[in-house]
């Protein structure tokens, strides 16, 4: 075999150019001149900036300029390190945030298979073209509690023993570092059990033998106290429950803690539009499909914001004053958020917090990096990746100025081509609706009758109606249709019978109409303006529930009362919050959410034209 070996070697050398290689074309170089750098820690001032291939060559460039060179003019401007997101889930939005200049996101929680394919190219430096994620995978947590309520299968554990055998299964799956869930207390009026210090003590133990850091989701003083004293290497939210005063941000310096703050969905959830107010700023426009705005413009419940606003400025002032690395997070993939657009958001927000723009930007550019051990990147330093942002203006005295976008580099390649790409396919999307539905004369969408003894529903267009359940999700929620009497109208009416049950965070069972020839397929129903029909039943909690491309991942929502008698119910589409019936995929109409049997009896179901 080294015989072989040789004779091929001489063959080579004898060879000579004839065979020989052809070189590799030289790396690509951008030199961005004279403009205003923030290195990820401070401003430095006006430098020339050289990219070579995919790292930044040099930071202070006083050579010439060679006529291979991309020169970029950055009077006026300002170049920041590639913006990380310390706290997404990353299981949608993946081409997304690098259009708003995050380069990076911190996935705290999907399950593994949803982030293979990024970090597959990741792992062959092919990843150009989208953010680089680092993932936590699934999530520590007990059976039933957080985390489970979202019907993915997550692994549990229940006690210390535990702990190492399942840190060791999530570093195999491929996670980065391990996240922790303390959260006791109730989710939609229901007890979420959590982890007790031991095992969450125990599960730090274990992640730091690995080489791991561990990162804990709380969301009270107590619980993140307890966290910490547990051991924790960093929060995944800014508690805002109460002020933690003085003690809590000195026991989290003492413990070298830092803090994800994701103030930009703890907004969402006190009422106030946060992020859909950056929808119409010029250059953070235009990106976003129907279905990720609909959920941006998703909140809950009159704006209490104000109580918020007031936590966070006294929590803020504390830890930043006490020295506690403060990392800025949105918790995208939630209601009213999307990646990369709401870190823009969380950096204003920051700022209105009490943290100087310069401090603000550092949250989502060199403490992340430190933070989370990523060597490569969050700072504008030679050898380092380069991830870029440019914008106009001075974001390090006008925080507002990180919005003006004007170019981003990821892995040294210009990302304008993909944002122009982007905007016109949305554009072409937003004539891409299909013209409306023909609707019957009399407007009725069902009828019930029976064949063989099961209940038939029959509907004049779409792939028509059938069961549907939480299940779908990991519920445990039931419903069975039977057919029943007559309606007031002189209709046959369809009995629904079944029990919602806990299991999952929205729990619901019904009946569903899909109106396109395929289930959650989009279908045009804007010749309609309403649902109607007649309803009589037995039940806590009743409502109509409508999905649309325009309202992301979550339905759209609305009570109905149903009595013991029949009576006419008139639902206006409009009562759907973030429900377009030009993208609508499916409308129900069941029982919800609290828990207990049910019947319910439906006739004579219309769509009512304006």
């Amino acid at each position: 075999m080294r015989l072989t070996r040789a004779i091929l070697l001489l063959s080579c050398v004898a060879a000579g150019p004839a065979l020989a290689e052809p070189k590799p074309a030289a790396p690509t170089q951008t030199l961005i001149r004279n403009v205003s750098v923030f290195d990820g820690i401070r401003k430095q001032g006006e430098r020339s900036v050289l990219i070579v291939g995919k790292t930044i060559a040099d930071v202070d460039y006083r050579g010439k300029v060679t006529a291979t060179m991309r020169v970029v003019d950055g009077r006026g401007k300002t170049l920041l390190p590639g913006l990380i997101d310390s706290h997404v889930h990353a299981y949608a939005g993946q081409d997304d945030a690098l259009l708003f200049g995050v380069t990076t996101q911190l996935d705290m929680f999907s399950p593994p298979e949803a982030t293979r394919a990024v970090r597959d190219r990741m792992a062959r430096g092919e990843n150009a073209e989208a953010s680089d994620i680092f993932t936590a995978g699934y999530l520590a947590t007990v059976p039933k509690g957080h985390g489970t309520e979202y019907g993915l299968p997550v692994p549990t554990l229940t006690k210390p023993e535990e702990a190492d055998g399942w840190v060791a299964a999530r570093i195999a799956e491929g996670s980065d570092y391990i996240k922790i869930v303390d959260e006791p207390g109730t989710v939609i009026g229901r007890p979420v059990p959590t982890l007790d210090v031991a095992t969450i003590h125990a599960l730090v133990v274990a992640a730091h033998k690995h080489g791991k850091l561990a990162v804990v989701h709380a969301q009270t003083l107590m619980t993140a106290t307890e966290s910490i004293e547990a051991g924790a290497d960093g929060l995944a939210h800014l508690f805002a429950d109460r002020d933690g005063g003085a003690a809590f941000a000195k026991l989290a310096k003492d413990k070298g803690v830092f803090i994800v703050v994701t103030y930009a969905v703890l907004e969402v959830f006190s009422g106030r539009f946060g992020t859909a107010t950056l929808l119409d700023q010029p250059a953070l426009s235009g990106f976003l499909p129907k279905a990720a705005i609909g959920t941006v413009r998703q909140a809950f419940g009159s704006d209490r914001s104000a109580k918020l606003d007031a936590i966070e400025a006294a929590n803020l002032a504390q830890l930043v004053k006490a020295g506690v690395p403060i990392l800025a997070g949105t918790d995208a993939g939630n209601p009213g958020t999307w990646y990369g657009l709401s870190l823009h958001r969380e950096l204003d927000l920051l700022v209105k917090g009490g943290l100087s723009p310069t401090q603000a930007l550092s949250a989502a550019t060199a403490a992340p990096a430190k933070a989370f051990r990523l060597t490569d990147r969050g700072r504008i330093a030679r050898g380092l990746k380069a991830d870029l942002l440019l914008v106009e203006g001075d974001p390090t005295s006008t925080i507002a100025a990180v919005h003006t976008i004007v170019e981003i580099w990821k892995d040294g390649a210009p990302v304008s081509a993909l944002r122009a790409a982007r905007r016109t396919a949305i554009s072409n999307e937003s004539v891409a609706v299909a013209p409306p539905i023909a609707l019957p004369a009399d407007g009725r969408i069902a009828r019930f009758s029976t064949a063989g003894g099961k209940a038939v529903i029959t509907a004049p267009f779409g792939a028509g109606w059938s069961d549907s359940t939480d299940a779908i999700v990991g519920g445990s929620s039931t419903v069975a249709t039977t057919l029943g009497g007559t309606a007031p109208t002189g209709q046959a009416a369809l009995v629904l019978s079944g029990a919602i049950k806990p299991g999952y965070i929205a729990p619901w069972a019904g009946l569903a109409f899909y109106p396109a020839a395929q289930q959650f397929r989009p279908a045009n129903l804007a010749g309609a303006k309403a649902l109607r029909f007649w309803a009589r039943g037995k039940g806590r909690s009743f409502a109509v529930m409508g999905f649309s491309t325009t309202g992301g991942q979550r339905p759209s929502v609305a009570p109905i009362t149903v009595g013991a008698d029949w009576a006419e119910i008139t639902l206006p589409f409009a009562a759907l919050a973030n429900f377009d019936p030009s993208t609508a995929q499916m409308l129900l109409i069941g029982a919800m959410q609290q828990d207990g049997p049910f019947r319910l009896e439906i006739a004579d179901v219309r769509l009512v034209a304006p």
